[in-house]
């Protein structure tokens, strides 16, 4: 069984307020038996590069017995590690060896749906009157044939699938391969609520619940209505050639009932002290993210798509914080910011506009994810400053890009193997061939070709965290924008009477700006060479350089 040899006590603690998370996506991390897909031991072995990076915490994407429609998103076991990944005592030896190493646990969570293999759903769709044959969606079609909604699934298509031995549709909110879980329902709660319990007792620190907020249905069935034309383009959640986008997802998601099954998820997580991190999805995420984390009684903290866009403008950027932070501060609530995750292009590439690779700017947006208030969770691949991988099609592995190709080309862009070093085949990923093809312009940003360089992406992200670990203003502090011309963008962290004032540059040249009275450079921060201030007559001006960041507090505290 897991151990509890962690070096602070988890209980009652709140370690998760303003912690890095580093998520590993364990196919594509490290595989230890050849066979070309990352395993449980293959991340065991690594995690001392984890450690040395300074985070807080691992989020492990799923590891349960699945037929692999979507990579393990598709559950058939909540209760065993797929052979794939290893066994229940590899699982045990890889918490074993975060705990020693100061590092804490979430694991994925799929409790919406699970895969058509799973035993439930074989159940379920055998007849209309077994034990488990509410513990699906399942609905009868319209009298002309037609499925009972016009829901849409998220990976295109109806949401709806016809079953011939009974004679009606069941509900997938994702691929037909993942049927949802009744959630009205009181025997399905009570089965989910145990297999969370089966993991609190192995000893985990806290979940991740994908698409936490699918979890419940419109118990009479509504069709969704249209989009509005203006709103296509502005979806976070999916792509707008995706049809999802021209609904309102009014029915099919985010339901009220969700709040009671999200209070008795926490009242057990709480018996264990363990954290619960909640992916809500949501065209209007931020006042339902409120609701979910409202003042301890549901989850911990809820994870933000809003970042993960193409957009990334000042205005944009500050919209997006200011809509979160301003759902969140009245209800007490805590978000956890991405700017690149297993599920979107990787934020080097998606974020430059077209431009050549520039670790200045690699550096800035990881700066900035350092620096929002909240916690933050960086992509494993991202303290190297990967760019996204070119998959072609015949080796792509993603149902959604293969469905969507070639205007979307699907994840595994941002999938491809961790580069371990350039002297091995296939980066030191694997022995055998890879699942996916690795990049060859990642094998340069290796790990091994940047430990030791002390002016590598890789050795700026550990300075980066050690220096964040220095500042509880980044941890905790409240934040508010200031105005400022683009391409810069400035806010405040405040607590109390300090504060810490955070301007970047997200252009390509060099930018000027007269100084806020009294504020001065802080000193040690990692980028503090890109900003230098000169005094013109009586005036103070910063000069950034391209992506360049000021860090600056009022003159008493940042010449301490």
């Amino acid at each position: 069984m897991g151990t509890s040899d962690k070096s602070s006590d988890k209980g009652g603690s709140e370690w998760w307020r303003g912690a890095v998370i580093y998520q590993i996506y364990p196919r594509s991390f490290s595989d230890s038996n050849g066979d070309g897909i990352g395993d449980l031991p293959g991340i065991t072995a690594r995690l001392d590069h984890v450690a040395a990076l300074g985070v807080d915490a691992v989020w492990v994407s799923p590891f349960f017995r699945s037929p692999m429609k979507d990579f393990g998103y598709d559950v058939s076991d909540y209760r065993a590690v797929d052979p794939l990944f290893g066994t229940l005592a590899d699982f045990d030896a890889m918490l074993a060896r975060m705990h020693a190493l100061g590092l804490r646990l979430i694991i994925d969570q799929v409790l919406s749906h699970t895969s058509d293999q799973h035993a439930w759903f074989a159940e379920s769709r055998s007849s209309r009157d077994n034990p488990k044959a509410d513990w699906y969606v399942w609905a009868d079609p319209k009298p002309d044939g037609t499925p009972p909604t016009n829901w849409l699934s998220v990976f295109g298509g109806s949401a709806w699938q016809w079953d011939a031995r009974r004679r009606q549709y069941y509900l997938h909110s994702f691929l037909a391969e993942q049927p949802d879980l009744n959630f009205h329902c009181a025997e399905v709660q009570e089965a989910l609520l145990g297999e969370v319990r089966f993991w609190c007792e192995r000893g985990v620190d806290g979940f991740r619940f994908d698409a936490c907020n699918h979890q419940f249905h419109d118990a009479l069935l509504r069709d969704n209505p249209p989009a509005s034309l203006a709103s296509i383009d502005e979806v976070s959640t999916v792509r707008a050639d995706n049809p999802y986008a021209m609904q309102q997802h009014l029915y099919d998601k985010s339901q009220h009932e969700n709040l009671a099954f999200l209070e008795n998820l926490r009242r057990l997580l709480d018996g264990y002290g363990a954290v619960a991190l909640g992916e809500v999805g949501d065209e209007n995420a931020p006042p339902v993210m409120a609701q979910y984390t409202e003042s301890g009684k549901r989850l911990h903290l809820a994870y933000s798509f809003s970042l993960l866009t193409a957009d990334h403008s000042p205005g944009h950027l500050r919209h997006q914080v200011e809509a979160l932070d301003g759902a969140l501060a009245p209800a007490g609530g805590w978000g956890c910011w991405a700017v690149s995750n297993h599920d979107v292009p990787r934020v080097a590439t998606r974020w430059s506009g077209g431009a050549p690779a520039d670790t200045r700017r690699d550096r800035l947006w990881l700066m900035l994810l350092l620096t929002l208030r909240g916690s933050a969770s960086i992509y494993q691949g991202e303290e190297l400053g990967l760019p996204e991988a070119e998959v072609p099609f015949e080796l792509l592995q993603d149902p959604y890009g293969r469905a969507f190709w070639p205007e979307f080309k699907g994840r595994d862009g941002c999938r491809t193997p961790m580069p371990w070093t350039d002297e091995a085949p296939h980066g030191g990923f694997t022995a055998g061939t890879p699942w996916l093809p690795v990049y060859g312009p990642h094998l340069p940003l290796a790990v091994a070709r940047q430990a030791d360089d002390p002016g590598s992406m890789l050795a700026f992200s550990r300075a980066l965290l050690r220096w964040r670990r220095t500042q509880p203003l980044l941890r905790t502090g409240g934040i508010a924008f200031i105005d400022a011309p683009e391409p810069l963008l400035h806010f405040e962290r405040t607590d109390g009477n300090q504060s810490l004032h955070a301007i970047f540059n997200l252009g390509s040249a060099p930018v000027s700006m007269s100084l806020p009275d009294g504020l001065q450079p802080l000193v040690g921060q990692p980028l503090a060479p890109t900003a230098a201030v000169q005094s013109i007559g009586e005036k103070r001006m910063l000069v950034l350089a391209p992506y360049g960041v000021f860090i600056g507090m009022p003159a008493e505290e940042g010449m301490s």
